[in-house]
């Protein structure tokens, strides 16, 4: 009986300190990151969202394609004719080029675009359009524009952070510049 009152006394004690203590503050905002590290972080996000499986044109490697480090980012290459596709099948399959920057289904053809720092890629884009570009689906992040077509996971990425956002802009700008004009979408009767 005594150890029980003992263990009820504490228990008092403990809800009484937990009743007075201050309510819970909301996290501070991280540090400010420096441009450098804002860079890195948008690099790790490039890599773990995958952006070069389809943005990077691939070379033949020991395991198979792996990503052409002199063109990570730089598209769909313009000097990279597609094969024709029999559209028939297109009712119940998506095609992808030998590089996966190009893929074909029943909307169409589309081209993996330009990510490199270069004016044919992001080096024109402000962070406005690459956020529109993102939350809302817009080519090249203009209002107005066309959607962005299928395999790009837009919705997906549309989640992610301000701060995420801005990070992968900031790397995205930091790229090597790839001079590669990338060929425009092709619309499904336009295949026939």
């Amino acid at each position: 009986m005594k150890i029980l009152k003992s263990l009820f006394a504490m228990v008092i004690a403990v809800m009484a300190f937990a009743c007075n203590q201050e309510p819970a503050q909301e996290p501070q905002p991280a540090e400010q990151m420096s441009k450098e590290q804002q860079v890195a972080r948008g690099q790790y996000l490039v890599t773990i969202s995958g952006c070069n499986d389809c943005h990077s044109p691939k070379k033949m490697g020991a395991q198979g394609p792996e990503p052409d480090p002199e063109r990570l980012l730089s598209g769909h290459p313009q000097d990279e004719p597609l094969a024709h596709v029999d559209t028939s099948e297109l009712r119940s399959w998506t095609l992808f080029s030998p590089g996966l920057t190009a893929a074909v289904g029943p909307w169409g053809v589309s081209y993996a675009a330009n990510l490199t720092s270069d004016d044919t890629g992001v080096g024109l884009w402000t962070e406005e359009q690459f956020f529109r570009a993102i939350r809302e689906g817009k080519y090249k992040g203009l209002e107005g524009s066309r959607p962005l077509l299928p395999p790009m996971p837009w919705p997906n990425f549309a989640q992610m952070t301000d701060e995420d956002l801005k990070a992968i802009f900031a790397y995205l700008k930091s790229t090597k510049p790839v001079r590669n004009i990338v060929p425009a979408p092709v619309m499904l009767a336009e295949l026939k």
